[in-house]
């Protein structure tokens, strides 16, 4: 483009696309794994296939362009990949409702979204791109997964589930919401099957150590996967059967109240509970029908409280072989089988729950902690607080519930009757899903040999293109031809595993993929992981807070353990964005209405000719039709408009308001920043006489220079401090300066010069296209992101003169521009020298001099 100053009218189609074209084909945004610039990888978190961009994805993709760009500027190597976490349910949903195959419908969806990113300028690596689906990259996941199993790190065992009936699959506990299935919506069921685990345990503790250190995590994610994790500490208890010669193990962080313990009771799942079930059908009855409903252990604390009696037995620990001190066993659906040994001993005066299952079934309350402040009826409810005065317990009565605890641990310990132990919440991850497209778990069955692992030459295990979802269940169950092998060991008729992996899986070691995404013979090689890794910025949204960060860090853990490379955290900086949300607006009818069909007469909204009911701000979503699609804000702003808006206004870290009127703002801020350099690009010197600074500037010449270098230095603060909204203020802030200031000398073009140039590499990680565009018109040949970043020069910071008004007895005649480091005298002449104070002081004598520093001279005169 010829500096002629007339750029013509912003043509945004056109500009953007050609520059996305050029980005493409020179490969510019590729990553070089032997750079000898400095490493900084950042990525957010992968999407999956689902066919369209939603405003969430838009504005964690942004983000992370932002950082992506101000990086390169920076003077780093960055990597910024891209690709797909595209096995899952909703492929094969779909083709069971629409006859397309999951293969299909997973790359068909991924290019679109892949046009759409391109769209949006995203700087992403995209000679790395992985499909979690292809066997190429689940390959190497299926020979990570013979690993672990040679470490010990998975296994196969009989484990109470969650099961969609509608879905035929295996549920997650997070993925049951209200005893329902999070897609399908049908009430889940506890069912035994056999599954596949990863021992997520053994590494629990180091799981919860080092998240101490994650000191660039946000606090609130450190404190779910502390929950998630949950370490408690007490004693494991053994209390003797009176009818059997046997002990009830129960683990117990509140022994001080064992005095007040009034029964007994077991989980449903408890293997004791078989035990009963197979000779007493009221019990069998009550298990089954329990196991009707989800696992889930939120499911515990809501629903009621019932029970029903074993019909055994127990001596109090306390009162070994008083059969008067002896508590009944209950089968109780509020003891949860994989917490501490599905056991518990109920003190119901200390308890919610146990207070209310006695109260029910009329078991005893026994008090044996007194608040501090009195009495209080415990008939009426349960005290659970942990300040209190130990009484009718024996040797504790008079402790406090600190000192008790301590006590009761040690006679316990003393006498045999107990073991100090420390137990985790977290569970061993169950991988098992009785789906079609997911990676294929490596393992066959034999009735000879057992459990075969298949033999690694034999790998990939891919998935066949010929299935049906005509049946019910899992389409790989009835593929005869791919089910049924021969024993890698004893060549016998064998069974190969149809579950798959849960995609938690694939997406827990992808990032290290990303890192050597070609490689055709190992998962990664480990030199350019060393180089690479931790990721130096991760992004992504807080619902992946617990399971996919607590998974990806065991997997790093896992692979060290395994000899895969030596990384423990997979991430060194985290960032969650808040969500985007939309009015929402309902039919008086109930039914919900796409605002871009709300019309307004006289005012008012309505659809079809009817009023509708303006609803709250609600998160985007499809079921409430208030989703804005990429592609629409495209087509009518274009992308640096609609990634300025997404970065505006609000905190990155807030949800965030889609508002028309607010997109509108950001195109005619766009036009604005073209229009500014319509006017001034006349007005400058040239590149070649840029390169020599003047000796000196005028004062409206610092004035400018001073907004620019406060502008890198405040936006320098906020990218720091991911502060995205400030970013672009600051930038605003900016622009404002330099629309308004005027160039008439050589000093002053020189300075506008520099002003626009530093203002368009700020702002081209938020707006590249018009900022390549502009960086083009002003004289530059590189792409943008190869200049350096803007440098700040402190001394700039400072102000080096003031201005002052002048006073005549208390009057302001004038004002004038001072030196900071004028002398009272300096200022007193200055002062003295202004036309239009002069002609107050004509033929008068100043006889006071009141100086205010910085802000104010007044002249007292006769």
């Amino acid at each position: 483009m010829a500096r002629s100053g007339m750029l013509g009218k912003y043509e945004f189609r056109s500009i953007e696309k050609k520059w996305q074209e050029r980005w493409m084909q020179s490969g510019c945004f590729r990553a070089n794994d032997f750079s000898e610039k400095s490493p900084f990888y950042i990525l957010e978190m992968f999407p999956y296939p689902s066919g369209t961009l939603h405003m969430g994805h838009a504005r964690n993709y942004t983000q992370g362009d932002v950082y992506a760009r101000c990086r390169r500027m920076f003077g780093y190597e960055v990597l910024h990949p891209m690709g797909w976490d595209a096995c899952g349910l909703p492929a094969e949903n779909a083709a069971i409702k629409n006859g397309i195959h999951p293969r299909k419908f997973t790359y068909d969806n991924a290019a679109i979204m892949k046009r759409q990113l391109i769209g949006l300028g995203c700087s992403h690596d995209w000679s790395r791109e992985v499909f979690t689906c292809d066997p190429s990259y689940y390959k190497h996941q299926q020979k990570i997964f013979l690993d672990l199993y040679r470490a010990g790190l998975a296994y196969q065992k009989e484990s109470f589930v969650n099961w969609d009936p509608e879905d035929m699959c295996v549920l997650a506990n997070e993925q049951v919401i209200d005893g329902r299935g999070w897609r399908s919506g049908a009430i889940v069921e506890k069912r035994s099957l056999k599954q596949w685990f990863f021992r997520i345990t053994d590494f629990a503790k180091d799981l919860l150590e080092k998240i101490e250190f994650l000191r660039k995590w946000p606090d609130s994610v450190k404190t779910m996967q502390i929950n998630w994790i949950g370490i408690s500490s007490g004693i494991r208890i053994s209390f003797k059967f009176v009818e059997l010669g046997d002990e009830l193990e129960i683990f117990t962080t509140r022994p001080e109240t064992l005095f007040g313990a009034s029964f007994c009771a077991i989980s449903p799942d408890h293997k004791l509970a078989d035990k009963i079930a197979k000779s007493n059908a009221d019990v069998n009855e009550f298990i089954q029908g329990h196991r009707k409903k989800g696992t889930a252990a939120k499911l515990a604390d809501i629903e009621e409280k019932k029970g029903i009696f074993s019909g055994l037995y127990v001596f109090h620990p306390l009162y070994p072989e008083d059969e008067s001190k002896k508590l009944p066993v209950y089968i109780a659906n509020f003891v949860l089988a994989e917490y501490g040994t599905g056991a518990i001993f109920a003190a119901p005066a200390h308890d919610e729950r146990d207070f209310e299952f006695a109260k029910k079934y009329g078991l005893k309350i026994l008090p044996v902690i007194r608040p501090l402040d009195g009495e209080r009826d415990f008939n009426d409810r349960a005290y659970t607080d942990e300040d209190g005065i130990m009484i009718n317990s024996s040797f504790l009565d008079g402790d406090t519930v600190a000192e008790a605890r301590l006590k009761i641990m040690d006679h316990l310990e003393v006498n045999a009757l107990g073991l100090r132990e420390s137990v985790f919440r977290l569970r061993d991850w169950g991988i098992s899903r009785q789906r079609y497209w997911g990676v294929p778990i490596p393992m066959i069955h034999c009735e000879k040999c057992g459990i075969v692992p298949v033999p690694e030459k034999d790998l990939p295990v891919q998935l066949p293109d010929d299935v049906s979802f005509d049946i019910p269940g899992n389409p790989l169950d009835h593929h005869l031809s791919w089910k049924n092998v021969k024993c890698p060991k004893c060549s016998s008729d064998a069974l190969r595993e149809t579950d798959t992996m849960d995609t938690f899986v694939d997406s827990s070691w992808y990032f290290l993929r990303f890192c050597d995404p070609q490689n055709p013979v190992e998962a990664f090689c480990e030199k350019k992981v060393n180089r690479w890794m931790p990721v130096d910025q991760y992004i992504g949204g807080i619902e992946h807070a617990i399971l996919h960060l607590l998974y990806s860090r065991f997997f790093t853990r896992a692979l060290k353990k395994c000899g895969y490379c030596d990384i423990d955290e997979p991430f060194d900086a985290l960032f969650t964005q808040g969500m985007v949300c939309h009015r929402a607006y309902k039919s008086f009818d109930g039914e919900w209405v796409n605002p871009k069909d709300i019309k307004y007469v006289d005012g008012m909204p309505s659809f079809n000719g009817k009023p509708v009911v303006v609803g709250g701000v609600e998160k985007m979503s499809k079921s409430k039709c208030n989703v804005i699609g990429v592609d629409d804000a495209l087509a009518v702003y274009g992308a640096d408009a609609l990634r300025l808006f997404v970065l505006s206004d609000t905190p990155p870290e807030k949800d965030f308001e889609w508002t028309d009127e607010g997109i509108a703002g950001c195109w005619k801020y766009i036009c604005r920043i073209w229009a500014m350099f319509e006017k001034h690009i006349p007005s400058v010197v040239s590149k070649k006489d840029y390169k020599t600074e003047p000796a000196a500037f005028s004062n409206k010449a610092v004035d400018l220079r001073r907004v620019v270098h406060k502008t890198v230095a405040n936006i320098d603060n906020a990218l720091q401090n991911f502060a995205l909204n400030k970013y672009i203020a600051h930038l605003r802030e900016c622009s404002n300066a330099i629309e308004m200031f005027d160039a008439s000398t050589e000093d002053e073009r020189w300075v506008l010069r520099e002003a626009l140039e530093t203002f368009i590499c700020l702002a081209s990680p938020a707006i590249p296209h018009i900022s390549e565009e502009l960086w083009r018109a002003v004289g530059n040949d590189q792409f943008i992101h190869s200049a350096p970043w803007p440098f700040c020069r402190k001394e700039l910071l400072q102000k080096s003169y003031c201005v002052m008004a002048v006073q005549v007895n208390g009057k302001t005649r004038g004002v004038v521009e001072v030196p900071i480091e004028s002398s009272e005298a300096q200022i007193l002449a200055l002062a003295q020298l202004d036309k239009n104070v002069v002609k107050f002081l004509h033929g008068r004598r100043i006889v006071r001099t009141i100086i205010v520093p910085q802000k104010v001279i007044n002249l007292i005169v006769e």
